[in-house]
């Protein structure tokens, strides 16, 4: 929306394409908040310097540069569309603190930041008339002579596709949290812009890297916002220990997303684990009983809703059991600061983008600020192409390929295998072997098990051979792009024989910069193994240093 909304103002005729209604995108999930240094003591270079600590030096630094520079006046500007942040008794923004941070800088709207910025975004979008194809799915990217030509797309309603002709393409479709399970993503989070981009010859990078958020309910992966340990509340183990004091003495349950979700592990495996409620000690406790009630309503009133309705806890009153579980990608699409791709007129931004900012290790609270920093970036970018650049005609032949590969999945017979069943099976193989605890040997064996499922795919059948709002055709289209996606992760985690970041390999547990100070990229291949090579880290002032909280 924000990439729309700047091309918008610099009077490109734009479009947004979105697979569901645009306030039902998974930034609506986003809860704790948006960093920017605003404060009197704050700097961009301190939120810089954590940012750069925090991604275990992977992140591009060029890159996060641009992302602290550029924060506050995002934040500001946000503020003056419309966003309510929380504002102190003096009246001004006050922030609250979050993990990997050295000062408190995250801004809020209570636990419901993304919701609140998402709506905001779409209000300005009808106001600036910008077209929006609502429940549209894309299918394939058109490239015409190596460069961007536009895209086919198919209308849910009528189950028609479409050519949809460009001059420039921003991809802003999100991760591909799906591809495990659980995973505190919602349905729609599939990775299909990774895929197509990946396929039209864009390559992707650092898909090694996926992070595990420490505070996640075990019934159903909902998270549980870091602005809860950031407003205070502590993790104790069945011994009622705050157990971050061995692992991050300084920062305690403050300390990067990896590093907490590896020390909850730890206790866990250790036979410290509480009651999850389905049969295993696989939880450890977040515990907010010792805040007042007030202050948990104003502030946390989300997660003490969604404890009260899916744990059956009072989080005012009672811990709540809560484990690691996978939150965010930290790779994707290769891209510089202003989103461009290798593809001319294909851009990408938000976490289907890899800038790098974030690394082996995003902060909580640097998501958001990458989706308005990076999505204005690209739409400026975007709309001074397209002003330079004439149509290229779309071929025929993009839209009767769509057709085909519908018709001849829909013709499929039973075969007694779903797309359900083998999605299902993907996202478990991944969240065993490729979690927050990783090795050579289940990396291989995951990424012989996404081959098989590969194949199945291939004949899997889908049983609504309708047309209109054809919801398992679409699952179709997504799973294959989910595949595609895993195959990506698991290569490159084979490939990065060393310990960094959320990347924690067993069988190589210690970081080696001498080895691996580098970016995996990878090229997309059809009916081959990905190609493998690599981009250099951009260090500008930051020399890489023991990462200790």
């Amino acid at each position: 929306m924000r990439a729309a909304l700047e091309a918008k103002r610099r009077h490109a005729d734009v479009a947004l394409i979105s697979k569901v209604h645009p306030v039902r995108s998974h930034s609506v999930a986003a809860q704790g908040g948006i960093n920017a240094p605003l404060g009197q003591s704050d700097t961009w270079e301190s939120h810089a310097y954590d940012t750069v600590k925090g991604s275990d030096y992977l992140g591009d630094q060029d890159a996060i540069e641009a992302l602290s520079r550029e924060a506050a006046q995002a934040v500001v500007d946000l503020e003056n569309m419309g966003v309510a942040f929380y504002r102190g008794p003096d009246g001004r923004l006050a922030p609250r603190n979050f993990g990997g941070a050295s000062t408190a800088r995250t801004y809020f709207v209570g636990a419901i930041t993304g919701h609140a910025i998402l709506h905001v975004m779409y209000e300005q979008l009808l106001r600036a008339g910008v077209k929006i194809y609502e429940e549209w799915f894309v299918t394939s990217l058109v490239n015409e002579g190596g460069f961007t030509a536009g895209l086919v797309a198919q209308e849910l309603l009528t189950g028609r596709f479409h050519p949809i002709q460009a001059k420039a393409i921003i991809l802003c479709t999100g991760g591909c949290g799906r591809v495990y399970e659980p995973s505190t993503n919602a349905l729609i989070c599939t990775g299909d812009g990774m895929s197509l981009a990946w396929r039209a010859g864009a390559p992707l990078m650092d898909m090694e890297m996926v992070q595990y958020h420490p505070t996640t309910l075990p019934s159903n992966g909902a998270l549980m916002t870091e602005g809860a340990r950031g407003d205070g509340a502590y993790l104790r183990n069945a011994l009622g220990d705050r157990f971050m004091s061995k692992y991050a003495p300084n920062k305690l349950e403050l300390a990067s997303r990896d590093v907490v979700s590896r020390a909850e592990q730890v206790e866990i495996d250790e036979g410290r684990g509480v009651d999850d409620g389905l049969g295993a000690k696989s939880c450890v406790y977040l515990d907010c009983t010792h805040l007042p009630r007030e202050f948990i309503l104003e502030r946390l009133g989300e997660i003490y809703e969604i404890a009260r309705q899916f744990a059956n806890v009072d989080i005012t009153t009672q811990p709540v059991p809560v484990r690691p579980g996978m939150h965010y990608m930290m790779g994707g699409i290769k891209t510089n600061v202003d989103g461009r791709t290798r593809v001319p007129g294909l851009y990408a931004a938000g976490e289907c983008a890899c800038v790098s900012v974030h690394g082996g290790n995003r902060l909580g609270a640097n998501s958001l600020l990458d989706t308005v920093i990076f999505g204005r970036r690209a739409g400026a970018h975007a709309a001074e192409f397209a002003r330079q650049v004439e149509f290229r005609p779309l071929s025929e032949g993009a839209v009767l390929d769509s057709e085909r590969r519908a018709q001849e999945v829909l013709g499929r017979p039973a075969n007694g295998d779903s797309i359900a069943k083998v999605r299902m099976e993907l996202g478990q193989t991944m969240h065993q072997y490729a979690g927050v605890w990783r090795d050579g040997k289940g990396l291989n064996t995951a990424l012989s098990r996404i081959y098989s499922l590969k194949e199945r795919y291939q004949r899997a059948p889908v049983q609504d051979k309708g047309k209109v709002f054809n919801t398992n055709l679409v699952f179709h289209w997504e799973l294959g792009y989910m595949l595609d996606n895993a195959e990506a992760i698991l290569v490159s985690a084979i490939h990065r024989t060393e310990s960094r970041g959320a990347h924690y390999r067993t069988d190589c547990p210690e970081r080696d910069d001498q080895s691996w100070l580098k970016h995996i990229v990878l090229d997309y291949r059809p009916g081959a193994a990905p190609g493998i090579q690599y981009a250099p880290v951009t260090i500008t002032r930051w020399k890489p240093e023991k990462r200790v909280y």
